[in-house]
């Protein structure tokens, strides 16, 4: 497991609407109902509607993000990590 050094989880949520994720290894998937993220502590799916990763920066594992928040939730990354394998290689199998 790859993790990176000084890293450290924060997610901050403004009026439902914008948002500030840190600790942030990986984006496993996007679209305007569902972010799915990998992060220090565990996978977490946001839900809602429009939206819209706004800025991006894995290298300080940082992600703002745009829209309407309905849900936020954590689980388990184990599965994802131990299949090792990029949201490409895996919708093209």
């Amino acid at each position: 497991m790859e993790e990176k050094l000084g890293l450290s989880h924060k997610l901050e949520l403004y009026n439902r609407e914008k948002g500030i994720v840190t600790g942030v290894l990986d984006v496993i998937s996007f679209d305007e109902n569902t972010i799915v993220l990998d992060t220090d502590l565990g996978l977490l799916t946001i839900k809602g509607k429009d939206l819209h990763v706004s800025r991006l920066s894995l290298e300080k594992g940082e992600l703002d993000l745009e829209g309407h928040a309905d849900s936020l939730v954590y689980s388990s990354n184990e599965g994802y990590r131990k299949s090792n394998q990029s949201l490409l290689s895996r919708l093209f199998k």
